[in-house]
Order: C-alpha cells, then sequence, then structure tokens
C-alpha cells in the first residue's frame, strides 16, 4: 500500500523503515513541526521522578544541560516510543506505560508514593489528557514544564497534495487528535476532500477517530491500543 506519513519529521524516518519492512511505500508530508523551546526554564526540585508524554518531550530533555542532574531520577513514559527516545537521550531508570495518560497516572499511582516528592511533566505546549489532575486524585503534586511546541502546518504539504490528485493513496496514518483535525482543515482547504474515496485512515486511538468525522474516507479503522507496533498491525491485517 501507499500511506501517507503524518508525523513530525522527527519521528518519521523510523516509520517509513517500518512501513518498508512491511513492503509498503511512504508518502511523507509532515502536519506538525517541532520548535524547541530552549529559553524555558526547567524547574530546580528535589524531584521525586519525572513524566514524560512524548518522544519530543524526551527530545528536549535530552537537548539541555540543565537536565544532565535528572538523568537518574525514575522516569514514566506515555508509551514504547517515549521510553525508546528516553533511553537514546541517557536516561537509565525508565518505565513505559500502555500508550495514554490514564495508563501513565496508574502506573505512577502503582509505583510512586505521594509523600516522596514531587513529580516534574515534561511536556509540550498543548497537551492530551489532564495527566495533573489524574494524579493530584491521589495526592500528588506534578508540575508542569513546557518544553517544546507543535506548530501545525498552515497548508497541505505538496506531496500529500499529489499524492491525492493523483488518487495514489491507500491509506494515512494518524497519531493525535490534533494532527488528525490538522488534516480535515488542510484537506478541505485544498479542496481535496471527494479524492478521499479510497482512503483508509489508520488511527492511533478512538479520539483520532473522533476527529475525523465529515471525511467521505472510504474507512477508519482504530488500533486496539495507543502504540505503535498495534497500528502497524492494524495495516497489516
Amino acid at each position: 500500500m501507499k500511506l501517507l506519513v503524518t508525523r513530525p519529521e522527527a519521528d518519521s524516518a523510523a516509520l517509513v523503515k517500518a512501513l518498508a519492512a512491511l513492503g509498503h511505500d511512504a508518502v511523507v508530508a509532515p502536519l506538525l513541526a517541532i520548535r524547541f523551546l530552549d529559553e524555558a526554564a526547567l524547574p530546580a526540585r528535589n524531584w521525586q521522578a519525572l513524566l514524560v508524554t512524548s518522544a519530543n518531550g524526551a527530545r528536549a530533555l535530552g537537548r539541555r544541560r540543565d537536565a544532565d542532574a535528572l538523568r537518574n531520577l525514575p522516569v514514566f513514559a506515555v508509551g514504547q516510543a517515549s521510553a525508546e527516545a528516553l533511553v537514546h537521550e541517557g536516561f537509565t531508570r525508565v518505565k513505559a506505560a500502555g500508550g495514554d495518560v490514564d495508563a501513565l497516572a496508574a502506573l505512577v499511582v502503582a509505583s510512586l508514593r505521594p509523600d516522596e516528592g514531587p513529580l516534574l511533566h515534561v511536556a509540550g505546549s498543548v497537551v492530551a489528557g489532564d495527566l495533573g489532575s489524574a494524579l493530584a486524585a491521589h495526592g500528588f503534586k506534578v508540575e508542569r514544564a513546557v518544553l517544546y511546541e507543535a506548530e501545525k502546518a498552515v497548508r497541505l504539504p505538496g506531496a500529500a497534495c499529489d499524492a491525492l490528485e493523483k488518487r495514489s493513496l491507500d491509506g494515512v496514518l494518524l497519531y493525535s487528535p490534533r494532527t488528525a483535525r490538522t488534516f480535515v482543515s488542510l484537506v478541505t482547504n485544498a479542496g481535496l476532500k471527494d479524492h478521499l474515496g479510497d482512503v483508509t485512515a489508520y488511527c492511533l486511538s478512538q479520539a483520532v477517530a473522533d476527529a475525523l468525522k465529515g471525511l467521505p474516507l472510504r474507512g477508519v479503522k482504530i488500533a486496539h491500543e495507543p502504540e505503535q507496533s498495534a497500528l502497524l498491525a492494524l495495516i497489516s491485517a
């Protein structure tokens, strides 16, 4: 199949390689661009542990010298991709949750005690779910450090336009509700909604699928868990 990859540039290379190994062709058209906020303050506290809800959060930490003192802390990652990014950045005590904020909160509650210190949540300017409130309900104190922004594309990338105009796409991979909403907006603005009749959307979660309502797609399929491995298995099914 020929599949549209909408992930940010840093995440696309590994995904393209994984798709090629499964026999699929990829059209790379990032709909979000990551901008690291290197000037943002990294709060200094006696942190009990770190919480990381994206691979970009891991990369944002890894590029900062003032994060060196945090590398030996326990780190709880939202999913396997974030955990692997943390290990790549030199963090040694990493645990991965099941791919969403609820699973991450449950892992933290099962692993830590509120009276042993506050938690630092490394995140982007836009977050999915309310991790802080979920943990506050169990007595934890959580502070969020915004270390990057994901900026939406202002127009549909040329590679995506070309593939849609030629009706050569079989599917599109979508990892977040924000990316899905951006896809809807940009395809509509480009006048290409009518070219989606042969395209299946492969979505990481139900929330991603819900953001596609109104598009005349051939179909919408949802991974059984919010992890890339489950999404790739869905494509291969």
